[in-house]
């Protein structure tokens, strides 16, 4: 008699001579010789008498780097047409947790490089995530540029187990995962993700179990090649329904952290089927159509985004007080969002004044450009350490940035700008015409009357209408604030990088660290027109 969990294989010819191969997994013994089991493909044309063959071992898929790039059905088939896979190192589904002498028991922060995340519903290593979002919020984009930033600052990879996906949408994530570069079909060994799906028109025993062939393949990454990994769900699967849950943990080797998407039916959170999913995580992070709607990307809402890690004890005084000051500041100035609709800003007091306007920076200060999005925004993608983001907000906090307008952009009576073009340098005068640019990498110059002055600008857009120039960009630095020793450290940092840098889209990413350096070390040096 086969054992619980074994593969069982049904071979024969149907009533039309077409061959049958359909892979079962034992689910019960009844005795007499005869087992209750759970198909994992289609049945037809499956009838009694058929010869089947138990494997004698559990399901086993594949693992390893020849899993990246690739689409796997449950069984570990690859259904992307793009041919075999090295098949030589495989993996049992069904597999014990680590033990307990394994297990890393110290509780860590996942940096992402995401500001609003690492600040504010921070990731445990080894922890389970539920992404919640209704339609269009910008999940995709979220999820990919998580797969982009475990790969550059961590050296991990990811694994994403579509459970139950309908084929248009397994389709267009592929076909989206090519565009940001997340998979690379040129180069399919510089991919950064494997892929497995259990659609929706297939057996409930594939959606069962294709959560199981994900953990896997995402348990090899972590156990052999000791790297940190994320593991994402979508649409959720419990993974307590199959005993499993406690395969998803941090090692001595490596960690999986999973990422578990919950749809939110209009954009209700009190609805219960997420409602009920709160109590068992690490970490929500939960995206928000009013800041989509206000162009605020990431959309993820700072409020209602919490994590279990957002303790003194475990991320620091510091960041734990920001935190709370930050989630204080945007609480009060959604209270007083009605008064301001109804009254106006000028009948607020003068502290309330204050809230709004350092909670309209923070809200600005959050959003953050992608390194995914790059190809389609024209806007350099940005890394950014925890130390910073907690500086950051410890700037607008303090008061030191009450002086600055909310909105990235340059606006005053000049005398003449030299501006930095896609098509070179320009001047700008008085009753200039009326024309728009996109601004590249560059020195920004003004001349207020007799004086002149210099920032370092990191890509963005201007329009000239009306006598007046509007500036918008994605990150400026005046030259006078910007230590010309650290600026020229900077630079041989990154040309050296350059030197190392290997395939295209790392020449690239070290071009664009090259020319921001250069440009905050002319920013940095006085001049005289």
């Amino acid at each position: 008699m086969p054992n619980i969990y074994n593969a069982l294989v049904v071979k024969g010819r149907d009533t039309t001579s077409e061959p049958i191969n359909v892979t079962c997994e034992v689910q019960q013994l009844l005795g007499n010789n005869r087992v209750r089991a759970v198909a994992m493909s289609a049945t037809d044309g499956l009838t009694r008498g058929m010869e089947v063959i138990d494997t004698g071992a559990p399901l086993s898929v594949p693992v390893g780097g020849a899993t990246l790039g690739c689409i796997f059905n449950v069984l570990g088939e690859p259904v992307d047409n793009l041919g075999p896979v090295d098949t030589r190192t495989t993996s049992p589904i069904h597999r014990s947790a680590p033990a307990f002498t394994q297990l890393d028991t110290k509780l860590s922060i996942f940096e992402i490089g995401i500001k609003v995340v690492d600040l504010l519903s921070p990731y445990r290593r080894g922890g389970k995530i539920r992404l919640f979002g209704g339609a269009g919020v910008g999940k995709t984009v979220l999820i990919m540029e998580l797969i982009n930033n475990i790969a550059k600052a961590h050296g991990g990879v990811s694994v994403f187990g579509g459970v139950g996906e309908r084929t248009r949408e397994g389709n267009d994530l592929y076909m989206e995962m090519k565009e940001y570069g997340v998979i690379n079909e040129q180069n399919i060994a510089e991919s950064k993700v494997a892929l497995v799906y259990g659609q929706m028109n297939e057996p409930p025993g594939a959606r069962m179990r294709v959560g199981l062939t994900a953990l896997t393949m995402a348990e090899y990454f972590r156990d052999v090649n000791e790297q940190d990994i994320l593991l994402f769900i979508d649409n959720i699967f419990h993974f307590v329904q199959a005993g499993s849950e406690e395969r998803i943990t941090s090692t001595k080797e490596g960690s999986i952290t999973s990422i578990q998407a919950v749809y939110v039916p209009a954009d209700d959170l009190t609805d219960p089927a997420p409602a009920t999913t709160f109590a068992h995580l690490d970490a929500t992070t939960v995206l928000s159509r009013g800041l989509a709607a206000k162009g605020i990307y990431p959309a993820v809402d700072p409020l209602d985004s919490t994590s279990t890690m957002l303790q003194p004890r475990i991320v620091g005084e510091e960041h734990y007080e920001i935190a709370q000051k930050v989630k204080e500041t945007l609480q009060r100035y959604k209270e007083i969002q009605d008064v301001i609709a109804i009254l106006r800003l000028d009948e607020l007091s003068e502290e309330d004044r204050l809230t709004v306007a350092r909670a309209r920076k923070i809200e600005r200060f959050l959003s953050q450009p992608f390194f995914v999005a790059e190809v389609f925004t024209g806007s350099p993608g940005k890394y950014v350490g925890l130390t910073e983001t907690i500086r950051g907000f410890q700037l607008i906090l303090s008061g030191e940035l009450d002086g600055l307008p909310e909105q990235a952009f340059y606006l005053v009576e000049v005398k003449e700008i030299i501006l930095s073009t896609n098509s070179g340098q320009i001047g700008v005068l008085p009753n200039h015409a009326p024309t728009s640019t996109a601004v590249d990498i560059g020195i920004l110059r003004v001349r207020l009357n007799d004086q002149w002055l210099t920032m370092a600008l990191m890509g963005g857009f201007a329009r000239i209408s009306n006598n007046e120039i509007t500036i918008l960009v994605n990150d400026a630095e005046r030259g006078s604030d910007i230590d010309s020793q650290e600026a020229q450290r900077t630079l041989e940092i990154t040309e050296a990088n350059l030197r190392k840098a290997e395939g295209k889209r790392q020449v690239i990413e070290a071009n664009l660290a090259l020319r921001r350096a250069r440009t905050r070390v002319e920013a940095s040096n006085p001049i005289s027109l």
